[in-house]
């Protein structure tokens, strides 16, 4: 027993020594961090982990406006699954068809990160198509009231449906042509195609690929059809310019095996989200007014009493352009441009263009507008004939929020059209609100996405095509030889 006591009393005497010891080698403990324990200062630095730290280093800032319990930006990883009601939620998507920007600038500057944005972030390098199962649902669009396209229609839906298997949709008055009815030899096939109308059948949730027959109007018209998210489209050049379609259909087997296959190029072509709203925002027209020092009552005497004020008359995708013109009044159309609620123009003409890149090359091109690559992030704002010699063309980023009105002192009212359909007039108190879809239309490259676009330009609008100069024999200048 006493040799235990020893022992006992021997090592609480070196456990002492030891610790004071310690206590003279460990470093003083900050004063900010006195009293927390190793554990709530790792639960601590989870807290901050879970909440999200900044690539720079910095604490969380606040920006203007925005609540104190305001939740953080979505990731990538949570924002490339995003369904459709978190886009609703948002105030706009910047939806970016590019690569990612760099957000560091040197050791300390970074971009400050907005909670209410969205971005989808896409290398153009890899925009390659992929299935995640094989597809099964194929929509063929052929150009109507063309008869050269009626032989290639019929080769292709034997083709898809008794070598490769597949459902395949057409429209109803393709299906009820009199010269596919009077083929006895399509027949067969003519009885398993599946028939849908449209602005009655709803095919958005059933169609795995779409295949156009004909000119770029085809395409038009298979991104109408989706007013969401649109399947991968092939598009056969068939038609009168066919800027849009680059695959030939002399060898329609072999690339439609190829595409089956997947690990095509994609060029996502941005689409406008387009609204027709009934009645301007009231504090936005009397803020205009009061920069112009005009009365409210000018030009818009109901503004504010239509009890519909608000309300969204029309929603569309468009892919090519919103284009507003006077109609058939032979005044001047006067409207004004707004930016993210702010007012930059107004524009005094026959008119204004709004289009996305792939529009560029379409009735903006004709206007006088720069050719924008489809995979550039942006929104095109082209004046048609404006009546003033300083008003040029100008590009907006993707994502920004460009509303029309027709100006409080406007002689008269302005139409407007969607890709050249559901033409309607816009009167006074009304508005037209256009942003960057958050759905593209996945065009399939033959190529890849340089060599497509350019070989269209060459080939289609004879781009830089010109007679080349004469080379010279003799080289030296004949004011030398003078001397």
């Amino acid at each position: 027993m006493e040799g235990a006591e020893e022992l006992a009393r021997r090592l609480s005497t070196s456990t002492e020594k030891d610790s004071s010891l310690a206590e003279l080698v460990r470093p003083p403990r900050p004063k900010g961090k006195q009293g927390r324990s190793p554990r709530r200062r790792r639960d601590a630095k989870r807290r901050l982990d879970d909440q999200g730290r900044q690539p720079c280093g910095m604490e969380r800032r606040r920006l203007p406006g925005q609540p104190e319990n305001a939740e953080p930006p979505a990731s990538t990883a949570e924002t490339a699954g995003t369904s459709p009601k978190r886009w609703d939620r948002c105030r706009r998507a910047h939806f970016l068809h590019g690569p990612y920007p760099a957000t560091h600038f040197g050791p300390k500057a970074c971009i400050l990160p907005n909670p209410t944005s969205v971005m989808h972030i896409q290398d153009p390098a890899s925009q390659r198509l992929t299935w995640n199962k094989p597809p099964e649902h194929v929509l063929v669009i052929r150009k109507i009231r063309d008869k050269n396209l009626l032989e290639p229609f019929k080769e292709l839906c034997k083709f898809l449906i008794e070598e490769k298997q597949l459902v395949v949709y057409v429209e109803k008055k393709v299906a009820d042509d009199a010269t596919l009815s009077q083929d006895e030899t399509f027949g067969a096939i003519g009885n398993q195609l599946c028939i849908f109308r449209e602005g009655y059948d709803d095919i958005s949730d059933c169609i795995d690929l779409i295949i156009c027959l004909g000119g770029d109007g085809t395409l038009l018209y298979a991104s109408s059809l989706f007013q969401g998210s649109v399947p991968p489209v092939m598009a056969f050049h068939l038609g009168s310019l066919g800027f849009l379609m680059p695959f030939r259909f002399e060898s329609y087997k072999t690339e439609v095996a190829k595409v089956f296959e997947g690990n095509a190029a994609i060029t996502l072509r941005s689409r406008l989200k387009v609204k027709v709203v009934k009645g301007t925002s009231q504090k936005m027209l009397q803020s205009y007014m009061a920069e112009n020092g005009t009365s409210s009552s000018k030009g818009n005497p109901r503004a504010g009493e239509d009890s519909d004020a608000g309300k969204v008359t029309l929603q569309l995708q468009v892919l090519n352009e919103v284009v507003v013109d006077r109609g058939p009044s032979s005044y001047l159309s006067n409207v004004d441009l707004y930016l993210d609620g702010r007012l930059i123009t107004s524009v005094q003409g026959d008119g204004v263009i709004v289009s996305t890149p792939t529009g560029s090359t379409a009735y903006a091109a004709a206007a006088g507008a720069s050719m924008i690559h489809p995979n550039v992030p942006a929104i095109m704002v082209t004046p048609i004939c404006p009546h003033s010699l300083s008003f040029r063309p100008i590009v907006v980023p993707a994502g920004v929020e460009l509303m029309i009105t027709l100006s409080p002192d406007a002689r008269n009212t302005v139409w407007v059209s969607f890709d050249g359909r559901k033409r309607q007039e816009i009167r006074h108190g009304n508005s037209i609100k256009i942003t960057t879809s958050c759905y593209p239309v996945p065009s399939i490259c033959c190529h890849d996405l340089v060599y497509d676009w350019f070989e269209s330009l060459a080939e289609c609008l004879h781009w830089n095509v010109r007679k080349k100069q004469a080379q010279l024999i003799d080289v030296t200048d004949d004011s030398d030889t003078e001397n």
